[in-house]
């Protein structure tokens, strides 16, 4: 069977992951493809019951390190039980949020250790790294206002209530991880419209599927 596609969207608060993965789902499904769209943390029965920990502030006095150990078992979870078969099946997964975040957000400023973090990734991840992470870049300030006019008058969650400062070094972290990763990473200037962002998307994705699907003669069959 030809393996999928695994494609995870980064990037800080109010980037518009959420709504670029849905808008990039369709564009897919209307070229024919088999598309997963999940999220993190969450995808799977045992992970969502984690998220509501983890987003709620609930596990925040516990420290960084638990947090970052509370991720990771949702992550092994959403792996095991709903990315790895969904991609050894031949589908495209599109994950919004994946290890990147982790390393961002507990890693940098969490302070955590690096050999820490590499360790639960390790084990959490075993092997399934994304095919492309496209990490959706924008001004902090924009996307909190963003993510605020979201929720309404809902309470902003554990990580959209901290300071502005702290989303600063977040969106530097996510780009020196693009920096070092350019292999896996594209970046995307998350400040247009939605429908200039998922141009940009779709600009990446589409040629990188059709170069898998020329390279795999049974890939082109199966899409045809």
């Amino acid at each position: 069977m030809t393996r999928g596609l695994f494609i995870t969207f980064e990037g800080g608060e109010g980037a518009g992951k959420s709504s670029q993965g849905e808008a990039l789902a369709g564009t897919l499904r209307a070229m024919g493809r088999d598309v997963v769209v999940t999220r993190e943390p969450g995808g799977s029965p045992g992970a969502e019951a984690i998220r509501n920990v983890l987003l709620s502030g609930a596990a925040e006095e516990l420290g960084p390190a638990m947090e970052a150990i509370l991720f990771s078992a949702a992550r092994s979870d959403h792996v095991e039980q709903v990315i790895r078969p969904a991609v050894e099946a031949g589908k495209i997964v599109l994950c919004d949020r994946f290890l990147d975040s982790t390393r961002v957000y507990q890693g940098v400023t969490g302070e955590l250790d690096a050999d820490f973090l590499s360790g639960l990734e390790a084990v959490a991840v075993n092997g399934m790294i994304p095919d492309l992470t496209l990490i959706l870049d924008i001004e902090p300030e924009t996307g909190l206002a963003r993510a605020s006019a979201r929720r309404g008058d809902d309470r902003p969650d554990r990580f959209e209530k901290e300071n502005v400062e702290i989303h600063r070094r977040r969106r530097e972290a996510y780009l020196d991880i693009a920096r070092s990763e350019p292999e896996r990473c594209v970046v995307i200037d998350a400040s247009r419209d939605n429908a200039g962002v998922a141009a940009a998307i779709a600009g990446v994705v589409i040629p990188l599927l059709q170069q898998m699907d020329d390279s795999n003669p049974a890939r082109r069959t199966a899409v045809a």
